[in-house]
């Protein structure tokens, strides 16, 4: 999952059919045959402009959310007519990575958008890049200075685990004795402890309701399962459950089937298909998802090739882009379900 360090940037709700929609105007030519991943759209009457080579350095496709990224990164690209798009293999190993950057530098590409294996230790490379004169577009997990990037674009964890402690307190606030638990990501991660602190601050406005549990699993089906089973074995009634990660949340939701458990209501994290799929069926305890959109990197496309041709962002006053620009994490249940459902990744 996305590794970001604050609540920090500009606000943008992603209302639309797309996190990256509010950019496009700006920055987009002809419709396309090819449907970008994130299903927004280039505006048809903004004509092509300057060719921009886009150094693309995304993260290893082994997690739904990161396969996300990079399938939005690429069908964006493909929507401009102006617009080349050098991508890297995807990698998690930071030493790799930082070779595959350097290559892009050596290539002369225009603009680099890269999601960092690890912020921290790709930051020089990023520095390296703004000095040759490249500006960089840094994906979610951020860079240690801001020097190192040009803009910065991604999700709001902390605010993920408040709207979710929000949506939950709300659903129980009537409830006397209201016992919730918390299924959680990688412990050693700072958005894992963002978004148990806002989680947390939000419980904070319902005194009637204690969060009895927490468990750390890995992001991966296999923990999300095993970790949940612990959960449920030792907590014989609970209310509510608020999951970090969709993809883990596949495995919590086996377990919770095989213990025949059905008392609570689980709210999830990330916003995968199969998740809105069930929110919208509406027949068991998943009963939202807090959106921590992959559709930043369609966004990040929009922004690199705006820096590559010298615009700003249409419905705003400035002619540059903004240099921080934080995503809105917006809540998904029954009732609006179909306005997010195109967003939703595999």
């Amino acid at each position: 999952m996305p590794h970001t360090t604050s609540r920090r940037g500009l606000l943008f709700g992603t209302a639309a059919v797309s996190a990256g929609a509010v950019l496009t105007a700006c920055t987009s030519n002809e419709s396309s045959d090819d449907k970008p991943s994130s299903d927004a759209k280039p505006a048809a009457d903004d004509k092509p402009g300057k060719h921009v080579t886009i150094g693309f350095a995304g993260p290893q496709a082994d997690h739904g959310w990161l396969n996300a990224i990079n399938d939005n990164a690429k069908e964006r690209a493909k929507a401009y007519s102006d617009v080349s798009l050098e991508v890297t293999e995807g990698s998690n190993d930071t030493a790799a990575q930082i070779g595959q950057i350097e290559t892009l530098i050596n290539k002369k590409v225009d603009v680099i958008v890269v999601l960092p294996a690890d912020g921290k230790a790709l930051t020089q490379v990023g520095l390296k890049a703004m000095r040759a004169g490249i500006p960089v577009v840094n994906l979610d997990r951020i860079f240690n200075t801001p020097q190192a990037y040009r803009c910065w674009v991604g999700g709001d964890n902390y605010g993920m685990g408040f709207n979710a402690g929000q949506y939950i307190g709300e659903r129980l606030k009537g409830k006397k004795g209201a016992r919730v638990v918390e299924l959680a990501g990688i412990d050693n991660l700072e958005l894992t402890r963002q978004r148990t602190q806002g989680f947390d601050d939000a419980l904070k406005n319902y005194p009637n309701i204690k969060k009895v549990a927490r468990q750390a699993a890995d992001f991966t089906v296999e923990s999300g399962q095993a970790k949940m089973a612990q959960l449920l074995q030792a907590q014989s009634h609970i209310d509510a459950l608020w999951n970090h990660d969709d993809d883990q949340g596949v495995g919590a939701l086996r377990a919770i089937d095989q213990a025949g458990r059905d008392e609570f209501l689980m709210v999830g994290g990330a916003g995968s298909l199969s998740a809105m799929q069930q929110i919208k069926q509406d027949k068991g305890v998943l009963k939202a998802t807090v959106l921590y959109p992959p559709t930043m990197a369609a966004s990040a496309i929009d922004l690199a090739r705006a820096l590559g041709q010298g615009k700003g962002i249409q419905g705003m006053s400035e002619a540059e882009i903004p240099t921080s620009i934080t995503l809105y994490s917006a809540v998904v249940d029954k009732h609006n379900v179909d306005q997010y459902m195109p967003t939703g990744f595999k």
